[in-house]
């Protein structure tokens, strides 16, 4: 699903819980409930008919809810950091950034990523999100 382009440093992902261990009911209650949430940055910064780029600035601790990726999107990490994603495969993902890091994902037709995102690190975390609205095998998800 992602790619990332041969300079960017690898990111630096690790599983540390499979099976949905140590998820408490109201966390996997949210990912039925924003199952199909289109809003996955903070702040919508600019959209056109072609792209939604997107905003997310974490402070330390801080969570981004439960959202859909079904587009084709790049995001850049604006600075250094380490986060815990939690993923609708069970999974929970600890992950260091390096600020300038960027990586592309693409979507075949029905395919999605579905996940959270904490900042657990000491600083802020904070990242743009590029996603293409034409081009891709889905279509955009209503924002509302």
């Amino acid at each position: 699903m992602g790619n990332a382009s041969p300079s960017d440093p690898a990111l630096t992902s690790t599983v540390v819980a499979k099976e949905f261990a140590r998820w408490s009911p109201p966390l996997r209650q949210e990912f039925v409930d924003n199952a199909h949430d289109g809003c996955i940055g903070q702040a919508l910064l600019n959209e056109t008919d072609s792209v939604r780029v997107w905003e997310t600035t974490l402070q330390p601790e801080e969570r981004i809810p439960v959202h859909r990726h079904v587009l084709d999107y790049t995001w850049i990490a604006l600075t250094n950091g380490r986060a815990r994603q939690h993923n609708s495969d069970g999974t929970t993902r600890e992950i260091s950034y390096v600020r300038g890091q960027t990586l592309h994902f693409r979507f075949t037709a029905g395919q999605y990523h579905l996940h959270d995102l904490k900042n657990i690190g000491d600083d802020v975390l904070s990242f743009l999100i590029v996603e293409q609205k034409q081009g891709g095998a889905n279509e955009p998800l209503s924002l509302t």
